[in-house]
């Protein structure tokens, strides 16, 4: 039962930023276990119960440990997170939720980082055939959420005839939108799985329109 982060959580994190290395992360790895790793696996386990009714997601929490071969020379991450998301090779890709705690405090939210131009076009021709459908779904969303959304654009739009859709049309990538907790009491109790709860599940119906257009 996840009964909240705390202090402990913090000192840890700060302290795996300032000491990368085997040595000081053996002396601390129970602390890593209490205070960051299992409340953490437990916050994604309840956060993810409220998401059982959608078809082929699935929680995901990452681990501390970094591979050598992709981010020498520190064998460590700074920050551990929980996602919900497709089952997928590449989920940068993917429309994913997620819940991130670094030394400076936690960030939750939507979150499609890098899809394909291919992806992008996809939802540029369903913008022209459906006008309304996704705006309504976005509006929803973030009514709903209190997240704000924002996208990485184009130096130069894709051009759109459609006053109303062309802003729309200048989005890259990076789609996302997000909130940030300061280390706290928000952090320190067992409310923060139905705030995350309601944060995250107005965003499902965005997953699913964007799954359609990332599915490999």
């Amino acid at each position: 039962m996840f009964e909240g982060f705390s202090p402990e959580t913090f000192d840890f994190l700060w302290g795996i930023r300032l000491n990368n290395e085997k040595t000081w992360f053996e002396a601390h790895k129970a602390d890593y276990i209490r205070h960051l790793y299992e409340p953490m696996k437990a916050l994604g386990q309840e956060v993810f119960s409220a998401f059982s009714h959608v078809p082929a997601m699935e929680l995901h929490v990452s681990r501390i440990y970094r591979d050598a071969r992709m981010h020498p020379p520190f064998p460590y991450k700074e920050s551990l997170w929980f996602s919900i998301r497709y089952r997928v090779e590449e989920w940068s890709r993917h429309p994913t939720l997620y819940f991130d705690i670094r030394p400076e405090g936690a960030s939750y939210g939507f979150s499609l980082w890098r899809p394909t131009p291919a992806v992008m076009e996809e939802f540029r021709r369903d913008l022209l055939s459906r006008p309304s459908h996704f705006p309504q779904l976005l509006q929803q969303a973030q009514a709903e959420s209190g997240l704000p959304f924002t996208a990485e654009c184009y130096k130069r739009p894709k051009p759109c005839d459609n006053a109303a859709l062309a802003p729309y049309f200048g989005w890259k990538g990076d789609l996302s939108a997000g909130a940030f907790l300061e280390p706290g009491e928000n952090l320190f109790t067992p409310e923060l799985v139905g705030r995350l709860q309601s944060a995250l599940l107005p965003w499902v119906p965005l997953c699913e329109y964007f799954y359609t257009f990332t599915q490999d």
